[in-house]
């Protein structure tokens, strides 16, 4: 015969993981994966949202960007699993800048294309991306038309405007 006593601590014990874990898991099914990216910081703005025309150029102007209104292109990807040296330096301009594509491996995204008309660029033309999940732009840039260029966040390019 065997014979087993449980204190009443350790019940509680059990208890309180069995619903620690329960709590998680609601959270998680209820918050899906909107719940990873609700709101940012860049640049001291807060929570951009780029799934309409409207609020994408919103967020351009923001950074003081002149476009045409309407993308010149416009790209659905999946963002890669594993970042290559490129990809790793353009997380690092998004990390400048309070975004990090790194969070969103593997998901489905669309990038907009935006021709500049207010850039200071004698070389060419000059571009703004913005990436977009779910509605919320995850990383933003400003890229210009010579390979040779450098691309900016959009902080710094407002930066640049301002002098």
């Amino acid at each position: 015969m065997f014979i087993c006593s449980v204190r009443a601590s350790t019940v509680r014990f059990f208890a309180v993981i069995a619903l620690t874990v329960a709590v998680t898991v609601a959270l998680l099914i209820a918050g899906g994966e909107r719940s990873v990216f609700t709101s940012v910081s860049v640049g001291g703005r807060t929570e951009f949202r780029g799934g309409s025309e409207e609020e994408r150029q919103k967020f351009l102007s923001s950074f003081g960007v002149l476009t045409d209104g309407e993308p010149k292109e416009s790209v659905t990807f999946t963002v890669p699993e594993d970042f290559d040296l490129v990809l790793n330096g353009y997380n690092e301009i998004q990390k400048a800048q309070g975004l990090d594509i790194g969070k969103y491996k593997k998901k489905k995204v669309t990038r907009y294309t935006y021709l500049v008309k207010n850039a200071k660029d004698e070389a060419g033309e000059t571009y703004a991306d913005i990436i977009v999940w779910r509605g919320y732009i995850i990383a933003a840039d400003i890229t210009p038309a010579d390979p040779a260029g450098e691309v900016l966040p959009m902080t710094e390019f407002a930066a640049r405007l301002a002098k």
